[in-house]
């Protein structure tokens, strides 16, 4: 059976986004030649870079391209010296959450070879979860607005309302049954002793979790979480939480399984969904060939999912699969790697291979 055609609004952004991009469009191409897959690509400018150029991170062509296609792949954005007139750096990829209303945040965190964690006794797929952060609330709902005053104190808040915080909950819920996993489960990170917002956060988790009662219902302060997370990461399954907790515990959970280079996220709304990696731009090794791909490689594997269950379109899917698949495949090779997880392979040859891969196992398919 041969799926349907997609438009990708691909905005490779800044420092090593372009890098890591094109290594994903190979996984891509490999995957679509194989399930019959057409994926039409167009580039637009984003990012600091675009800013220096024509004096928006985020030009109107750009917004109205991302509206108008099926999904958007993202390299990485902002640049450390390149900020607005209050200090703040250029964050297109964070406009674009609130733009497309992407309340979702996916961040999937997997282990795919024990030599990657600095955790003992780990091994391959022993941490299996998924950090859900709140995208649109929460402390980021200040973002643009926080309140300066007389070069005397600033003032950032906190919102939790509660349709969007059904919608996450929601969201987690559904997600722990597609996981299927057993006992499946979602914690909810609050703070919720303290403050209350996270009170509020905690109840209405209660109230949609009810309506799931074949999904274990946890709890979890988050500091709390910061250590469960290092004694105990294979405990958990689906993690919710507000913005600014899941953007700090996304990048300690990356640490646990590789670094930012091995963790993908989808920013997902309920028309819109841009796939990126993790970490930032890394302007300090632009054009070494030491950037790691996978984070985007798997990216684009979680697009292709999210095309093939919001068309109903198995060969999506399966082109998704079979980019985790050759990912593992490529990994599971003593050596293999970036730099960063003490591999000796290039970018280059990272993307190389796992595009192989993917042509291998699906019989010699030609991705041209």
């Amino acid at each position: 059976m041969r799926g349907r055609e997609y438009v990708i609004a691909v905005l490779p952004g800044d420092g090593i986004g372009p890098e890591v991009v094109v290594e994903t469009l190979k996984a891509l191409n490999a995957a679509a030649a194989a399930d019959g897959l057409r994926l039409q690509f167009s580039e637009y400018p984003c990012g600091a870079g675009c800013y220096l150029k024509c004096g928006t991170p985020l030009p109107q062509k750009t917004l109205a391209a991302c509206r108008q296609a099926d999904a958007v792949l993202l390299g990485a954005m902002g640049l450390p010296d390149v900020r607005w007139p209050d200090g703040t750096e250029m964050r297109p990829q964070v406009d674009l959450r609130f733009e497309l209303d992407l309340y979702a945040g996916v961040r999937p965190i997997y282990l795919f070879d024990a030599r990657h964690t600095p955790l003992k006794g780990m091994e391959r797929g022993s941490i299996d979860l998924v950090i859900l952060r709140e995208n649109v609330e929460g402390l980021f709902a200040s973002m643009n607005a926080g309140i300066r005053l007389r070069d005397e104190v600033a003032v950032d808040s906190m919102v939790i309302t509660r349709s969007g915080t059904e919608r996450v909950v929601r969201y987690a819920f559904e997600l722990a049954l597609r996981r299927g996993r057993q006992p499946m489960k979602v914690t909810c990170v609050d703070k919720a002793n303290i403050f209350k917002s996270m009170a509020f956060f905690r109840s209405i988790f209660d109230r949609i979790g009810a309506q799931y009662p074949q999904v274990e219902r946890e709890y979890a302060y988050i500091d709390a979480l910061a250590l469960h997370m290092v004694r105990r990461p294979a405990s958990f399954d689906v993690m919710v939480m507000e913005n600014m907790y899941g953007d700090i515990i996304s990048d300690l959970a990356a640490g646990l399984v590789g670094g930012m280079g091995m963790a993908p996220s989808g920013d997902i709304g309920d028309d819109a969904a841009v796939f990126q990696p993790s970490h930032g731009t890394a302007p300090d090794i632009v054009g070494q060939g030491t950037s790691n791909p996978v984070a985007t490689i798997l990216s684009g594997a979680m697009m292709l999912d999210w095309l093939g269950n919001r068309h109903q379109d198995p060969a999506a899917c399966q082109a998704g699969q079979r980019i985790r698949a050759a990912v593992r495949t490529v990994l599971a090779v003593a050596g293999s790697g970036t730099p960063d997880l003490r591999g000796n392979m290039s970018t280059g040859q990272m993307g190389d291979a796992v595009a192989a891969a993917v042509r291998a196992a699906a019989g010699g398919h030609n991705d041209a």
